[in-house]
Parts: structure tokens; sequence; C-alpha cells
């Protein structure tokens, strides 16, 4: 069965993502000395970003590693960086210790980009599959996630780690991670809202299976997955996907 979360409103299910990061980082300090955890873009992790900021006591950043599920091929102070969202919100609001921070590169060429993502990640993890504590996932009207798109060649790659994906229907490149990857995480939560994702959620949970649209159906973690969404993107969506 589906664990799919219902909140009345985003600075609901924010909370109780910034709670569900703070319990993961605990837990992953406590038994192992350091967290991994992967942000997303948009609205909602905005609003996560600020919560935690506000209580960010409540974590040891110094053993925290942040990295990103996906960008757009602009420079971190583009106003649509994921990156630079993820500073303006959250790190540079936190006081004392900083985590370590792991940017994609989007104001490298798209392949370049991908490439130095990948090194990033071998550097700290080496050769074996990154296992991220903590993936934060957002869901797209068209069943996207992270640049995870509908009829992308990204969606097939079974052996890279981070990839340049071509998204013809934005004319546009992005670096995202690999399906892969994602699904060796320890927990991924995907996070929703808004009346205009309750179509793809629905599809995603209870339509025919056909990952290739609908992309998101491909995230199924080693661990545990949770859907925190709100009211209105539920709509008639149950749990018993």
């Amino acid at each position: 069965m589906t664990d799919l979360r219902r909140y009345p409103d985003v600075p609901s299910v924010a909370a109780a993502a910034g709670e569900l990061f703070i319990a993961q980082a605990k837990a992953a300090i406590a038994e192992r000395g350091i967290f991994h955890g992967v942000l997303s873009g948009g609205s909602t992790p905005r609003a996560v970003h600020a919560w935690l900021a506000e209580r960010a006591e409540d974590v040891d950043w110094a053993h925290v590693h942040l990295w990103f599920g996906d960008e757009r091929t602009v420079p971190a102070d583009h106003a649509g960086s994921n990156v630079g969202m993820a500073y303006e919100t959250l790190i540079d609001r936190l006081p004392g210790a900083r985590p370590h921070v792991h940017p994609m590169r989007g104001d490298l060429p798209p392949s370049e980009a991908a490439d130095h993502y990948e090194a990033e990640l071998r550097a700290v993890f080496g050769d074996e599959m990154p296992r991220f504590d903590l993936v934060f996932l957002g869901l797209g009207d068209d069943a996207h996630t992270a640049s995870l798109f509908p009829h992308t060649q990204a969606l097939s790659e079974a052996s890279r780690w981070a990839v340049a994906n071509f998204v013809p229907k934005l004319d546009t490149w992005r670096i995202t991670l690999t399906v892969p990857v994602i699904n060796r995480a320890r927990t991924v939560a995907f996070l929703v809202t808004g009346a205009g994702k309750a179509q793809a959620l629905h599809s995603v949970l209870h339509g025919e299976h056909d990952p290739d649209r609908y992309p998101a159906q491909l995230i199924r973690p080693d661990g545990g997955m949770v859907w925190l969404v709100d009211v209105a993107a539920a709509g008639e969506t149950d749990a018993s996907a």
C-alpha cells in the first residue's frame, strides 16, 4: 500500500517534510556519522527550506551533505536555478557550521555539467552507487520528477549516476540524477501540492503502468517511499495503489 499522507495546505506539507528531514538527519548521523540529503526545486521545497532554516539548531549541519536531484542549465545566480534557490532559502540562512554542499553546475555545457556531478558523486561515494539517506522529489503536471521527463532518453539510463537530458517540450537541456541512483535511496519523499498536480498524482499511482508517459512510476526505492501531499493535489487519490 502506498504511504500517502494528506495535509490541509502547503505549509503543512512543508512542516511534515522538514520534520522528516530532521528525523532522518539525526538517525543517519547517530548511526553513520553523516547524512546525505537530496534537495528538489520548486515552490514547495522553498517552503520546506524556510521551515528548516527556522529550526536550524535541530540539525548538526557540519555532518550534512546536500545534493541536488536536478538543475536547469543556468548559473546559480539565475532566478530559475535550484541551487541558487537552496542557497537563498536555506544554506545562506544557517548560523554557525555549514553543510557540505554539492551544487550541480548549470553554468557548464550540459554534458560537462553531468560529468562534473558524476565525478563529484564518485569523489564522495567511491565506485559504489550512492545511497542517499533522503531524496526529496517533486511531481510535474506531466508526471515528470527531477528532470526525468516523459519520452526522454534519461528514463532508460541504467549505468550513469547523472546525465544531461534534452527535453523537447521545453526545448532545453536539464541535468538530472538517474533512476538507479534515486532508487538506491534509503527514503524518497515526494512533495506534491496544488490542484494542478491532482491528475498526474492519480495517474502515477492508479493509472496503467506506463513509465515512459508517467516517469515518476520508475521511482521504487530500495528503502521507503512516502507521498506528502496537500488535499488539493490528493483529489480523489487514495493510498490503495
